[in-house]
C-alpha cells in the first residue's frame, strides 16, 4: 500500500495513543471505555507504524506530501 499518512499525522496518532495508555494504566478510563479506546490506540499505533490508513483510501484522503507517497 502506498504511504498516506504526513509525519505530522503519524505523531499525533503515537501521542494519542500514549495519552490512552496512561489514562488506562493510571485508572482514569476503566469498563467499555478502556476497551474501545485501548482497540483506537492500537489500531493509531499499527497505522502510525506503516504509515497508512486503511480508513483513508477510501474516502481519496492523503496528509503525505508528494514525494513521501512513492
Amino acid at each position: 500500500m502506498r504511504k498516506n499518512m504526513g509525519t505530522i499525522d503519524r505523531v499525533l496518532r503515537v501521542v494519542v495513543a500514549i495519552v490512552i495508555g496512561v489514562l488506562y494504566f493510571t485508572g482514569q478510563i476503566t469498563g467499555t471505555a478502556a476497551l474501545i479506546l485501548g482497540i483506537l490506540a492500537v489500531v493509531f499505533l499499527l497505522t502510525s507504524l506503516v504509515g497508512t490508513c486503511p480508513l483513508y483510501v477510501p474516502l481519496g484522503l492523503s496528509t503525505a506530501k508528494k514525494e513521501e507517497t512513492a
